[in-house]
């Protein structure tokens, strides 16, 4: 027993003893730790001095073969969570900063790239405007956490601000760096429903006429397996760094195309990067310029991920029959001879061939920032930033002649388009000054900030082959954004370190057309401060704590982003106004239908939705950063929460915009970084973090129903039914539902739900909260190993209690197999559960969807000085979405917003790359 301890415990005092050994020889790396500086907004700062809550994640972190930039720090820092918008190429992401801070106003964290606020909401044709950045040519991100750090950005920073800087050039001779690679893309897994044998039977025990059993088929078709495809894609980047008679630059050029792994699905990016900084007057004037170009061209897939779920396994891809009158005889469900049945799904194969959209997008980003540094007082500098975001979308959805969609007249086509800009001007001065009298160092800091977005839509036509074409009205909206800042630091004995920030800023949102601004204008500060526990004399010369800092702070933030981002009409709640009628709500004169003029639903006491946030935080490193990490703690408070909620009869529309209560949330986080092993031919380091936090709505007012639906989020089946909801005491968005009643077997009994209130009855007053979308902990772990030549990394994530409502086994029962005159599939999981009818609000629908993904794996090897002294040529080949563990029935346990129906499922990438730099 006692040799089994020892056998045990020695590998834990190897690794203790390798670690020691190395501490002389990792002095240089502890030192080069220090002098990391970290984007602060407005400024940078040493990483050892910040005072609040910011992630730091650079180049060599980011994971590899992303093609969006919020794909590169995914499982990278805790308390930021970046969930796939869904598998298809250039989807793009949502991310998530300790959970969001906001009900129906926006979660999203405010993005800002080379010093410039990102433009909210999307663009016509774009899934996600970020893939419209190559994430090549970023450098770091910098995630601003807690309101300390954030509260800088006050008006838009309650959900937290990431800063994005991408690559710069350096003086000296040119730099060549190219990187390509190859991929090959293929489906995780269809959705189990059931087979052609599977559904005959099930039509003919369950059918509620002998009509419909005689529409079964005698094909055997896996619908699934029909729409997808292998797909290969290819990424390709090529950068030229360097000086030119101390002109530094950076230009790179870049080139994307990736199949989606349903058919025709297809997207490119082609991208521009120029990046120069230059310095004048003895160095004295610096200046950064950039600018960023990117086109993309999509076409999207038809929506036939559903329509191949659903379609009748027992019928066949054609029909060569009279009947089959259309584009390629794909057979159909026919109302008549010659009427397609308007309400049954889609051959999918028949979507796919017979409809096309397109879209074509261009984004140019400039920015000039001015740093001059006073020849008279050199402590003082006046920084100048302006910068312009252009983006157009253009596009075209075509349904072809005999299409089913569009089979009675004659195809149709609907053009769009949409443009949108972002100009910014910023200016402010700082002045940093060593005080050695005091032994403080003062970074002080005032500012100035105007930002106005503009989006312009024309009105989309839409033609109906020989029928008149219909044409919208256009759209045009601007949203101005006016601040003010200052922030002061002070580093007293480079031990004990205070902070604070104040800013106030205005919205043209919130202006209701009258003399009283009282409701633009917020105000929003924040103080923090740090104590260096490190440098006391205590511990300044410990060889085994190299790092320990103390960190605690309180700042407030603002949120003002309501409404449609891509619907100007919708930027003005609290302004009295007219606008035209919805498209479809016309007035017909003659043979002429016009657009009419209606009062706007608008709220002129509309304000600011603001969040209070403590941090508390404790930096570590042992055996001179060998071992490094961090631990959090936070508390959120947000007032004022903007809800959109039903209003009395009366008024313009059903809901109306409000500040309508208060909601709190608490969490922690732990970050660690080891670097267990690091010789001359062998280094292995790992990082692991976790978050957990629990929001909770804590008050509302003037909530007539007691609980909020989100906007949106409405499931599949019926017309506009929602099962997530926002109520006091609970976590947001909540499900909604039904407690389901089982038999002594276990098998839920058909429409009993629980009597909860005891009333004798079942209504919607027995509905409870049955979990929610919010996990309780979520997980990141990420490891490198290099020998010699070669190089091994991975990065995992876990979430834990995470749950999904499972919409397409909700929809599926034995009426819905033949509604309407036609039949549909339904889920293997439901077909045993034996319901006769819909049960959207049973419970048994919301699915325990904890799942580890392994994100990627990476083997590459390094030959070095291919191409002559100086170059270098490293070969790589990559899985990623590798294996995902779960016991979700459905394919994809991972489902932004939490709902499931049609996802398109993350494929599995395997691709072969190199890199070579000379």
């Amino acid at each position: 027993m006692r040799n089994y301890n020892v056998l045990k415990i020695a590998p834990a005092f190897l690794l203790l003893g390798s670690m020691l050994h190395a501490q002389q020889s990792d002095t240089a790396k502890k030192e080069t730790e220090i002098e990391q500086v970290v984007l602060i907004g407005y400024g940078k700062q040493k990483k050892e001095d910040l005072t609040g809550s910011i992630a730091s994640i650079t180049s060599k972190d980011f994971n590899g073969g992303s093609t969006s930039p919020d794909q590169l720090i995914q499982g990278k820092a805790p308390g930021v969570t970046v969930t796939g918008n869904g598998g298809n190429p250039g989807a793009g992401s949502t991310i998530r900063i300790r959970g969001g801070a906001s009900l129906n106003a926006s979660n999203d964290p405010l993005i800002v790239i080379d010093g410039i606020p990102m433009d909210f909401g999307g663009l016509s044709g774009a899934a996600n405007p970020l893939a419209l950045i190559n994430p090549n040519d970023i450098e770091s991100f910098d995630v601003l956490k807690d309101a300390s750090a954030a509260a800088i950005y006050g008006n838009r920073a309650s959900n937290g601000v990431i800063l994005i800087t991408t690559k710069k050039g350096s003086a000296g001779k040119v730099k060549v760096n190219f990187s390509s690679v190859a991929s090959v893309s293929t489906k995780m897994d269809n959705l189990d429903v059931l087979s052609a044998d599977e559904f005959r039977r099930f039509v003919q025990e369950n059918a509620t006429s002998q009509s419909f059993i005689d529409k079964l088929g005698a094909a055997n078709t896996n619908w699934q397996d029909l729409i997808y495809q292998k797909a290969w894609g290819t990424d390709n980047n090529v950068s030229l760094s360097g000086g030119i008679k101390g002109l530094p630059y950076r230009l790179s050029l870049g080139y994307n195309e990736q199949n989606g792994i349903v058919k025709t699905n297809e997207f490119r990016r082609t991208s521009i990067g120029l990046n120069l900084t230059p310095k004048f007057f003895d160095n004295h004037l610096s200046v950064t310029a950039n600018f960023k170009g990117t086109m993309t061209e999509n076409r999207f897939n038809a929506g036939v991920i559903g329509a191949s779920q659903f379609f009748d396994p027992t019928q066949p891809v054609h029909d060569y029959s009279s009947q089959g009158n259309q584009v390629h005889n794909y057979w159909e469900w026919w109302q008549s001879a010659n009427t397609i049945n308007a309400n049954a799904t889609r051959n999918p194969l028949a979507s796919l061939e017979g409809r096309r959209d397109v879209s074509t997008v261009f984004r140019g980003i400039a920015g000039l920032q001015l740093d001059y540094k006073f020849h008279f007082l050199p402590d003082l500098h006046w920084n100048v930033n302006v910068g312009y975001d252009y983006q157009k979308g253009t596009g075209a959805v075509t349904e072809y002649p005999n299409y089913a969609g569009t089979f009675n007249n004659g195809g149709t086509r609907r053009d769009y388009t949409q443009e949108k800009s972002n100009k910014l001007l910023e200016t402010y001065l700082n002045y940093v000054k060593n005080i050695d009298v005091i032994d403080t160092k003062v970074d002080a800091m005032v500012g100035y900030s105007y930002q106005q977005f503009h989006n312009t839509i024309p009105g989309a036509t839409t033609y109906f082959g020989t029928l008149p074409s219909v044409s919208t009205n256009d759209q045009e909206g601007k949203l101005t954004l006016l601040g003010y800042y200052g922030r002061a630091i002070f580093t007293i004995a480079n031990k004990y370190i205070v902070t604070g920030a104040i800013r106030r800023d205005a919205t043209s949102r919130f202006y209701n057309g009258t003399d009283d601004l009282s409701n633009i204008w917020g105000t929003f500060p924040s103080i923090s401060g740090a104590w260096k526990i490190k440098e006391e004399n205590f511990l300044k010369s410990s060889n085994i704590i190299s790092d320990l800092k103390l960190r605690g702070g309180w700042g407030e933030t603002g949120q003002q982003e309501i409404g449609d981002a891509n619907n100007p009409k919708s930027w003005y709640n609290s302004f009295a106004s007219y606008g035209f009628s919805e498209q479809g709500a016309y007035y017909g004169f003659g043979d002429q239908f016009y657009f009419m003029y209606r009062p706007t639903q608008y709220n002129p006491t509309l304000t600011w939705e603001t969040t209070q946030t403590i941090n508390a935080g404790l930096d570590f490193g042992l055996l001179n950063n060998r071992i490094t990490g961090s631990v959090d703690w936070f508390k959120k408070k947000t007032k004022n929460l903007l809800g959109y909620v039903g209003v009395p009869a009366g008024e313009f529309s059903n809901k109306n915009w409000k500040n309508v209560g208060e909601m709190e949330t608490d969490g922690i986080e732990f970050l660690i970084n080891v670097n267990p092993i690091k010789t001359q031919d062998f280094n292995w380091d790992f990082s692991f973090n976790v978050a957990h936090y629990n929001p909770k709505v804590t008050s509302f007012r003037e909530v007539e129903a007691g609980y909020i639906m989100p906007a949106g989020n409405v499931i599949a089946g019926g017309v506009g039914n929602q099962v997530q909801a926002n109520q006091v005491g609970f976590t947001p968005l909540g499900f909604l539902v039904y407690q389901q009643v089982y038999d002594n077997n276990g098998k839920p009994l058909d429409g009993v739900y629980v009597d909860r209130n005891g009333d004798g009855t079942i209504s919607i007053a027995d509905k409870y909260f049955y979990k929610s979308t919010t996990p309780d902990a979520t997980f990141g772990f990420s490891t490198r190993l290099n020998y010699k030549k070669w190089d091994l990394s991975t990065s995992l994530r876990a979430v834990v209690g995470n749950y999904v409502y499972n919409n397409f086994a909700s929809q599926a029962n034995a009426q819905s197999i033949s509604t309407n005159n036609y039949l549909q599939n339904i889920s293997s999981v439901t077909a045993n559960y034996g319901f006769n009818s819909p049960q959207y609000w049973s419970d048994i629908f919301v699915e325990d969807a904890s799942f580890i993904r392994m994100d990627n794996l990476t083997l590459g090897y390094n030959f070095g000085d291919a191409f002559g002294k100086g170059s270098n040529l490293r070969v790589y080949g990559m899985a990623q979405n590798v294996f995902v563990i779960t016991d979700y029935s459905g394919v994809d346990p991972e489902v932004f917003g939490n709902i499931d129906n049609g996802f398109y499922q993350r494929p599995k990438i395997y691709s072969l790359g190199l890199n070579i730099q000379f």
